[in-house]
């Protein structure tokens, strides 16, 4: 069972993790990312596309499954204005073993970091500036294509 959510409204990590754990799950793998609270960015919005996100969001999720036996996967992203220390996203992946839930968590969060399309705007003291993808995220999802298999 996969669900893909985009949306404005916090989430729960424990219970997205939570709901992760059923059936033959003997593994559950899951990543937060939050606002960064260095003082340097005072607020972060983020926009997408509706439909073009969540299907790109989809295709990430069929790419892990070809390359690991996972038996559930969920993706919350927010959208909108969020402050320091707020949640961003949550990636969670069941499996049987760790070994494919921790690997499939990583490709996932690499590749959306990398082709889901959201536009990200940081607000810092020296005023607003729209973020340019970074060539060390570029560089994480390159290694899955260079023939990385298990993180």
């Amino acid at each position: 069972m996969d669900e893909i959510s985009v949306q404005a409204a916090d989430f729960d990590p424990g219970g997205e993790i939570a709901a992760l754990s059923w059936g033959d799950a003997g593994a559950v793998a899951s990543f937060v990312g939050l606002v960064r609270q260095d003082g340097a960015v005072t607020a972060m919005t983020l926009e997408h596309y509706p439909g073009m996100t969540e299907a790109a969001l989809a295709d990430i999720v069929v790419a892990a499954r070809a390359r690991w036996p996972l038996l559930a996967v969920r993706i919350v992203h927010r959208i909108g204005r969020l402050l320091p220390g707020e949640r961003i996203v949550f990636v969670g992946v069941a499996a049987a073993h760790r070994h494919a839930a921790f690997a499939a968590c990583e490709f996932i969060m690499d590749y959306l970091k990398t082709q889901a399309p959201f536009w990200k705007k940081e607000e810092t003291l020296a005023g607003a500036r729209w973020v340019e993808a970074r060539e060390s995220d570029e560089r994480a999802a390159q290694r899955w294509q260079d023939g990385v298999t298990d993180g």
